[in-house]
């Protein structure tokens, strides 16, 4: 993932936890504000140290940074985005996890519609 796409200072994420939505599953937390300088999007992923040690919580962040780099058409541009990690989702294999944050991300509704994509399967 690019690094102009990554929220890396404490003023965005105080921003985005205060001022921010917020929805969640078994697995992840997903915090969410629109920015305009944002573009197309920023993301931000937060492991803490309850989830286990640093290889584990390393591993975590490049996985999730690596499906959002996937699923980056999908996501809703000018929107800045921290994806929080829960303990469940350590014990995840890469599809599952996957599935989990794109299920986080579509009820925060930061996804795209799907209409789009299904005309161009169509094309």
């Amino acid at each position: 993932m690019h690094r102009k796409l990554r929220l890396r200072n404490r003023e965005d994420f105080s921003r985005i936890y205060r001022g921010g939505k917020s929805f969640a599953n078994g697995q992840f937390v997903v915090y969410w504000s629109k920015q305009p300088s944002a573009e197309p999007f920023r993301l931000g992923v937060s492991a803490s140290k309850k989830i286990g040690n640093a290889v584990v919580r390393n591993r975590m962040r490049r996985m999730i940074k690596e499906i959002v780099r996937h699923q980056a058409n999908r996501i809703v541009p000018r929107t800045d985005f921290i994806l929080i990690v829960r303990k469940p989702a350590t014990l995840m294999k890469m599809k599952d996890m996957e599935k989990s944050v794109l299920h986080v991300l579509k009820k925060a509704g930061l996804l795209k519609s799907t209409s789009s994509s299904k005309e161009k399967q169509a094309d």
